[in-house]
């Protein structure tokens, strides 16, 4: 249970959306703004929020103890520079922007006064966006993550925690900003791209008709907002950069052992692969 009954969501799409129907059935207030009237009206219709508007309306800002950011990082970060003097003092917010260094230390500048920012990833998604696909759902089972700064409460940090709690994530973690984009290099962008460059590798049209599971596993989520991963990947360029380099030289290398017919490297590699992943499950 979280300290605060008013929350406020701004950006009603397939995470936001996913944040107002867990929230409603806690039994919290929930209301929303989004562009996009048509986004609303399907969420009054179906009860997951109260009221919504698709203007900045100061009194709905004004209103919200809690308010949760569930859009594109540029388009945060400007909701902030321009419409964050309409924030009550004493107000939570945060987000769930998948790259924090580059969003998090600016948003915490902008806002005035009394105006707490602590920055949070949900590590859940699906393929299709959308409110109509929203679901809490998809929060089961999967990671909360937490960014704090210095510049952080304890009280703010609690409190996001607790928020990851209600929404129904099976483990709730903290990073630092810097480390939290060091670890969804690798283990969300990294693999977005081996997805990206699985399915524009071959242009076989026929690729369905022979797959097998592990094609369809590796590539389900090939199918991506280029908008939002444009985006991110670029936010994040350095340390995603860096990943690539380090999975082309392992890739590399199982090439080289292969060109060479080297059968006990390979086997080493897959050994540790195995042991490896084993791990990863009992840990899951």
């Amino acid at each position: 249970m979280i300290d605060r009954k008013n929350i406020l969501i701004v950006g009603l799409g397939l995470l936001g959306g996913s944040y107002a129907r867990a929230l409603t059935k806690k039994g919290y207030a929930v209301r929303a703004i989004d562009p996009k009237q048509s986004s609303l009206d399907y969420a009054l219709e179906n009860g997951f929020i109260e009221k919504g508007s698709a203007e900045v309306d100061p009194a709905l800002v004004g209103w919200a103890e809690l308010a949760v950011f569930a859009l594109y990082p540029h388009v945060f970060v400007e909701w902030v520079r321009e419409h964050g003097h309409l924030l009550a003092p004493g107000t939570i917010v945060t987000d769930v922007t998948g790259v924090k260094s580059a969003v998090v230390y600016e948003v915490q500048d902008l806002l005035p006064e009394g105006v707490e920012f602590i920055a949070a990833h949900p590590m859940a998604g699906r393929e299709v966006g959308g409110v109509e696909n929203s679901t809490d759902a998809m929060f089961r089972g999967a990671n909360y993550i937490v960014t704090p700064t210095e510049k952080n409460t304890p009280e703010a940090i609690a409190l996001c925690r607790a928020l990851g709690e209600e929404l129904g994530f099976a483990k709730v973690r903290e990073l630092d900003p810097d480390k939290h984009d060091e670890m969804i290099g690798f283990l969300s962008q990294l693999t977005h791209c081996i997805a990206i460059s699985l399915m524009t590798a071959n242009t076989d049209p026929s690729l369905a008709d022979y797959t097998g599971d592990s094609f369809r596993d590796l590539t389900r989520i090939a199918r991506i907002n280029e908008d939002m991963w444009t985006e991110l990947f670029l936010l994040n360029k350095k340390k995603l950069v860096a990943e690539i380099d380090a999975f082309s030289g392992e890739l590399n290398r199982m090439r080289t052992y292969l060109n060479d017919g080297n059968t006990e490297k390979m086997k080493e590699m897959m050994r540790v692969s195995t042991e490896r992943r084993a791990l990863f499950d009992k840990k899951l």
